[in-house]
């Protein structure tokens, strides 16, 4: 199964991007799944002009980024809280690439806030069946990230272990029955 993370913050000092790289190297070291790592400050995708159905609809450059969205079986979307919502990075991410039938959808926000982001996981909550996902109803809300994990995505509370742990297991719990329906 190839499940993608999608790093949303278009910031180059993002502070969420460590989350994202603590759960690449999670779930790299404990499935067997291809694991990728989106990072949206890497890509400009411009404005919604066209929407990509298939690899070929893409411009050359998003040919790589196109086939990443297509040949993905399950996202975790890691998003920071921009003014109660996601940021509009990811939106305009899948909106070039809708219609993510089937798949899984794990959610995390990231936030040096108290609240962690917990209004962006809401909106979000909203968007993934607009995009015929199926979000995964456990979702890792992380207050204080910049305390969580370091730059290098370590975590560096232990506390979060158990919250970190239940999300990854409520995830891939989804994630892999709906790939594979008969498991």
């Amino acid at each position: 199964m190839n499940i993608e993370i999608i790093s949303g913050s278009p910031r180059k000092e993002s502070i969420s991007i460590r989350a994202a790289l603590f759960l690449e190297k999670e779930l790299k070291e404990k499935t067997n799944h291809n694991i990728g790592l989106i990072n949206l400050n890497s890509f400009d995708l411009g404005l919604l002009q066209n929407v990509f159905k298939y690899v070929d609809d893409a411009p050359e450059q998003f040919k790589p980024l196109a086939k990443r969205m297509f040949d993905a079986n399950a996202f975790i979307i890691v998003t920071p809280e921009y003014n109660g919502s996601y940021s509009s990075v990811i939106k305009n991410l899948f909106d070039h690439f809708p219609k993510q039938s089937r798949k899984a959808f794990g959610i995390v926000s990231a936030s040096t806030g108290a609240l962690g982001g917990t209004r962006s996981t809401q909106q979000l909550l909203l968007y993934v069946p607009a995009l015929f996902g199926i979000a995964s109803p456990y979702l890792l809300i992380t207050p204080h990230v910049d305390k969580k994990f370091d730059t290098a995505g370590n975590l560096i509370d232990e506390s979060f272990s158990s919250p970190i742990n239940t999300f990854v297991h409520e995830f891939l719990f989804l994630a892999e029955r709906l790939y594979n329906p008969c498991k």
